[in-house]
């Protein structure tokens, strides 16, 4: 049963709300106590709210999630927990965060309303109209880098939100290109769960993660040159990570195309080897020039 609890809410999802780090990274206040307690705190907090967002979504698609190849093996759609379970499960955690809340300040209170709400109207909406389904994905990212920005009270470049968008919005194509790879697309199953999918086409998919491909490159290589940028730290070699990020957007479309991986963005991103080696090696000299290591 713990282990269907588990399932249930999505942990392995987590690793999506390590996107809060983004402003105590490149706001030089990693290693200040304070500041990494509060952005794990808020870290938590999102790691609470997303999984009472995936129990909604859940319940919400319990009957087309039993259709699908995949997802009828999830704790509700197979009966391995109700769906009154899953009620209680989410009415627990929503009186956790209640509870945690109002030790926030106000601004990163309203963004993580804001997450929920966006993602209560993706779940029931905005994941069935073409396009705006991917920019629903891309905002919740979004907001998670301005909550980190918000809980710690640091400014935030605006060419790392559009970072942050496009590559979300990439990662949300991406997905959808997978999606339409599969066989049973054109088969009774997938129609039913994900209906947004016959509005789109694998050319349109291919034009449409190239532009948001594009975007993260260009945007991060702005960043990383730009005159704030280079004031802040003091340093222009920051334009020496964007290999990384080039690389990691190559490697990602490899795999998508080539391995016909891209459906389980989280578990690209922690199992394949190549992908988890290119994140700590930028982490590492992003860090090493940020702070100064060296």
């Amino acid at each position: 049963m713990i282990k269907n609890y588990i399932k249930l809410l999505r942990i392995p999802q987590w690793i999506k709300n390590t996107f809060v780090f983004v402003p105590i990274i490149f706001s030089q206040n990693l290693f200040k106590g304070e500041y990494l307690i509060t952005i794990l705190e808020a870290f938590f907090i999102f790691c609470i709210t997303s999984s009472i967002v995936y129990i909604i979504n859940d319940i919400i698609d319990v009957e087309a999630d039993k259709a699908h190849p995949e997802k009828k093996n999830r704790p509700i759609p197979s009966g391995k927990i109700s769906v009154k379970q899953a009620i209680i499960a989410a009415a627990a955690l929503s009186l956790l965060l209640i509870l945690f809340l109002p030790f926030f300040n106000l601004l990163f209170v309203s963004s993580v309303v804001l997450y929920f709400l966006l993602n209560f109207f993706y779940s029931s909406i905005f994941k069935h109209i073409v396009i705006l389904d991917v920019f629903s994905i891309a905002a919740g990212f979004m907001i998670r880098v301005v909550s980190g920005a918000f809980v710690i009270d640091v400014e935030i470049s605006s060419w790392l939100i559009l970072t942050t968008m496009f590559i979300s919005l990439f990662l949300g194509v991406m997905k959808r290109r997978s999606e339409l790879e599969l066989k049973y697309i054109t088969e009774n199953n997938l129609p039913s769960t994900r209906k947004v999918l016959s509005e789109y086409s694998p050319d349109f998919a291919d034009q449409m993660a190239t532009v948001a491909a594009a975007g993260v490159v260009i945007c991060y290589a702005l960043y990383s040159v730009s005159e704030r940028t280079v004031t802040i730290f003091k340093t222009e070699n920051l334009i020496y990570t964007t290999p990384f990020v080039v690389f990691g957007i190559f490697r990602y479309m490899y795999l998508v195309y080539m391995s016909k991986k891209g459906e389980k963005t989280s578990e690209i991103l922690v199992t394949d080897i190549p992908m988890i080696i290119n994140i700590l090696l930028y982490l590492f000299v992003i860090t090493a020039i940020i702070y100064k290591v060296f």
